[in-house]
């Protein structure tokens, strides 16, 4: 049976798939993808269906080795790849390296190992293999939930990832192409992410100064990334019109929790399913993807709906 097997892990790397929705009712959130969109092209590109599990990595540093021959996609944070043949392990002869694409399918034969350099937009990738990762689910998924510490363990140096049997078919298409967010901004001109958000369920909790701050103001991402939520700060925090606590109430994929200190969080992936801070918004899907790519230091812009 093939599989591949991790050799080096950079920050962090996790196994994740859809998630595991419809318990939160005992705590317990869905997890899975952090951005979805991301993986669920992985997954196309190799012939998957587009919730399989799949290897999510933090700022690359990632290294797999094929056991035997299988097929392989990466997509989100754009990264350099090296293919390195396994012929070097063979008889002494000389192994041979090329760089593939991103966004492309990638065919490893036996022996051969893929390494991502780090990414020079975003923050995590997505690695597919074809047949997808037959570990054993939890609760009906195969995804790591950090906040809960649930699901297959995150990876380490010498972990055999069998290969499964849930393709839905071969590949039918070489390549795609990158999404505009991998795309550098220019010499000297970071990227602005523009994030989209309804407006509520507790905007009116704040004056409508900080609102209008909110909607279009300037945003930093602070240290405080990770699958739970992305921490922003700004110059000035955003005030509320009620001094009175909130009880505990449900949170959302997406949500943005104002706590005391006026500095928002963006809810992600493993986020609580509680809470007791008022959310002034809730950002749309293909923002909630893009929010799971923002890097420390990164300047932010929200932009309110209705």
């Amino acid at each position: 049976m093939a599989a591949v097997v991790v050799e080096r892990v950079g920050w962090r790397a996790v196994i994740e798939d859809a998630g595991r929705p419809g318990f939160a009712d005992l705590g317990l959130g869905a997890a899975g993808f952090a951005d979805r969109g991301s993986a669920k092209l992985a997954n196309r590109l190799v012939g998957n269906a587009a919730g399989e599990a799949l290897v999510e990595t933090l700022f690359g540093g990632l290294v797999l080795r094929s056991v035997g021959a299988v097929l392989v996609a990466v997509t989100g944070a754009p990264c350099p790849l090296a293919l390195r043949s396994g012929d070097d392990t063979v008889g002494g002869r000389s192994g041979r390296t090329r760089h593939p694409a991103m966004y492309e399918v990638i065919q490893l034969a036996d022996g051969d190992r893929l390494e991502l350099g780090s990414p020079a937009a975003g923050l995590r990738s997505y690695v597919a293999i074809h047949g997808g990762i037959a570990v054993e689910p939890v609760l009906g998924s195969r995804s790591y939930d950090s906040l809960a510490d649930l699901g297959p363990a995150p990876l380490e140096p010498g972990r055999e990832l069998p290969v499964g049997e849930h393709a839905e078919g071969w590949p039918l298409v070489d390549a795609v192409a990158w999404p505009d967010w991998t795309m550098p901004a220019g010499a000297g001109a970071p990227r602005t992410v523009v994030l989209d958000a309804i407006r509520g369920p507790r905007d009116d909790w704040f004056e409508p100064s900080s609102l209008s701050r909110l909607d279009g103001g300037a945003f930093e991402v602070t240290n405080d990334v990770d699958r739970v939520g992305v921490r922003l700060s700004s110059g000035q925090p955003l005030e509320r019109r009620h001094s009175r606590e909130l009880p505990s109430e449900g949170v959302v994929l997406g949500a943005i929790q104002v706590p005391a200190d006026g500095h928002p969080i963006v809810f992600l992936a493993d986020h609580p399913v509680t809470g007791g801070y008022p959310v002034i918004a809730v950002l749309t899907a293909a923002s909630v993807d893009r929010a799971a790519q923002l890097v420390p230091g990164q300047r932010v812009r929200i932009r309110l709906r209705r």
